[in-house]
């Protein structure tokens, strides 16, 4: 008993110095918080935004181009272009939904998001020798009393959705700015034509196939409150061209009884759209 006793005395120091369990400093020190200066928290993955949206075209076009004339009508106006003849897209306003997914890489600064709008009214106009001079002033030298058909061509009604690639260029913040890009489709129904002299005699038939575009974006979200955000958004869309088409045209010639209602034939309207998309709204993180 004395022995061990005294074993134990003599290796109590040395012990005491010893390196503890390599397995258990190991672990200590992975547990352990390395600095590393202060992190964002990671946002949510969706985020919805509600706002009225003002869509401004900037819009140009070719002349517009007469087709299919034939009989009596031949007689004042021909097939082609209409020197000095060009039509406009008016603007809407209409309420606006943005649907947000982050994706989970660059600490989800990129994201992909949609823009729903409900459908609105989008009205062609017509400009230059369209508006203020008559198709048919006279046949054979003979007035035909056709008036100038003024501003008022037609209008449909528009849904374009637009979807595009968002990069927040800050993700964390009270203002966090962001850029993206993508594209947008314009989508028509109702399409008719208003014009007054276009209509006394028949409705002619108007048509709008889908029109596709490209999207530039800019915008920034300021928090107002925890996961709520204000958000002022502008797009621009390139290469969007409205290629309208108006047919059986129909109208009277009051100074020439002989001739009555004349067929005019189709008319082309190619517009190029090219809108600004100004959106303000407020939403949430979720």
């Amino acid at each position: 008993m004395t022995t061990r006793l005294a074993l134990a005395l003599l290796l109590a120091p040395a012990l005491a110095h010893a390196d503890p369990d390599p397995d258990v400093s190991a672990t200590a020190e992975v547990a352990a918080p390395r600095p590393e200066g202060v992190v964002a928290p990671v946002k949510k993955r969706f985020y919805l935004r509600v706002g009225a949206v003002l869509v401004k075209p900037l819009s140009s076009s070719d002349p517009i181009a007469l087709s299919d004339i034939d009989g009596p009508a031949s007689l004042a106006i021909q097939n082609g272009p209409i020197a000095g003849s060009g039509a406009t897209v008016g603007s809407a306003v209409t309420p606006g939904l943005v649907i947000g997914y982050r994706l989970p890489y660059f600490h989800r600064r990129l994201s992909i998001e949609t823009v729903l709008g409900a459908p609105f009214t989008v009205k062609f106009q017509s400009t230059g020798t369209l508006a203020n001079q008559s198709l048919a002033p006279t046949v054979l030298g003979i007035p035909t009393g056709v008036m100038a058909l003024g501003p008022e061509l037609g209008e449909i009604k528009a849904a374009p959705p637009v979807a595009t690639v968002v990069y927040s260029l800050i993700d964390h913040g009270v203002v966090q700015p962001y850029v993206g890009a993508g594209i947008a489709v314009l989508f028509s129904y109702g399409a008719k034509v208003t014009n007054p002299i276009l209509t006394a005699i028949s409705q002619p038939e108007m048509s709008v196939p889908p029109a596709p575009g490209l999207v530039l974006q800019a915008g920034t979200d300021v928090k107002v409150y925890k996961e709520w955000y204000l958000r002022l958004d502008v797009k621009y869309v390139a290469f969007m061209e409205a290629r309208a088409e108006v047919h059986n045209i129909v109208v009277a010639t009051p100074d020439i009884p002989l001739f009555g209602d004349v067929e005019v034939g189709t008319a082309k309207l190619d517009v190029m759209v090219n809108p600004l998309i100004v959106q303000a709204g407020i939403g949430t993180d979720f």
